[in-house]
């Protein structure tokens, strides 16, 4: 689609086409708060992905002769109980946060947007095993069932390198029936337009039916639902970090690092070990849900009204 944008400049009249990208992008920095939250997140990436190479100090790098040592100008956030660096290790736990987010978010938007295409347009008995497949998903109690899969990763001593992986797939897996019905919802209303009765009187396959004509149209609603579910899936790998039964030690996260407060002492006197950590997921989750609510305003406008 493409939109046609007439430039009145007195006696010339000039005719501009604009692609639907580029129309999207207009409408979303008019709006003030979402390039705020563009900003703030692309900072935070910035901070987590370059931040790293600029330190001179290594993740691991212990020195024993600095422990549990208050910010100074050799160490911004000081250190931590064995001597590593607060401040570079905050960086580097901000990818394993962020890929964790991201990733979860990817399994579950091709979990969600697959199983309810197909729920859609077939509609039926395969309608129906989909949505009941859904609705068990929705029964399940999230959160104590994230629990009891990470002490189930303890029994098991999977290793701290490989458990990030395995808690971005569980996160996804659980978090695929939303979209999944959104999805399921926009197809049922899609495939009974005129443009799906012509590609079914060229004799076009349902695969082809499906991936090119119909799930393209849904692609607006998905990147709003994904941009918002990226948040949610930091916040809940931090809250699994920080009940030990996510990503644990020595492999840092957002969570593990506010893990610390736990001691009393260290929430007293070492503010500096839990504090950051905590204001990067405050950050970075008001970006991104800054971000998701310009997104669905800039796609449909309609939605605002």
């Amino acid at each position: 689609m493409e939109v046609k944008v007439k430039i009145d400049t007195g006696k010339l009249k000039e005719e501009k086409i604009l692609s639907p990208g580029r129309v999207i992008w207009n409408r979303l920095k008019k709006n003030k708060l979402a390039i705020i939250g563009l900003g703030i997140l692309i900072f935070m990436i910035l901070f987590a992905e370059v931040g790293p190479y600029i330190s001179p100090y290594k993740m691991d790098s212990v020195d024993l002769t600095n422990i549990s040592t208050a910010p100074s100008i050799h160490h911004w956030l000081g250190t931590d109980e064995v001597g590593r660096d607060t401040f570079t290790r905050l960086m580097y736990a901000g990818r394993i946060s962020l890929a964790v987010g991201i990733f979860a978010v990817i399994v579950e938007i091709v979990l969600g947007s697959i199983l309810g295409a197909i729920a859609g347009f077939y509609g039926g008995l395969v309608d129906s095993i989909i949505m009941r497949i859904v609705d068990i998903f929705l029964c399940v109690p999230y959160l104590p069932i994230l629990m009891a899969l990470g002490a189930l990763m303890l029994d098991l001593k999977v290793r701290p390198e490989n458990k990030m992986f395995v808690v971005m797939f569980i996160i996804g897996v659980l978090s695929w029936p939303g979209l999944c019905r959104l999805v399921r919802g926009q197809i049922l209303s899609l495939r009974e337009q005129e443009f799906m009765q012509a590609a079914e009187a060229l004799g076009l396959k349902n695969r082809r039916r499906i991936f090119r004509h119909l799930l393209p149209n849904t692609f607006a609603s998905i990147i709003v639902t994904a941009t918002l579910g990226i948040g949610g899936a930091i916040l809940t790998e931090s809250t699994l970090s920080f009940l030990g039964l996510g990503v644990t030690p020595p492999t840092p996260s957002w969570g593990t690092l506010i893990q610390s407060v736990q001691n009393m002492y260290t929430l007293q006197f070492e503010p500096w070990n839990w504090i950051p950590p905590g204001v990067c997921i405050l950050l970075t989750v008001i970006a991104i849900n800054l971000l998701g609510d310009g997104l669905r305003d800039a796609i449909d406008p309609k939605l605002k009204k």
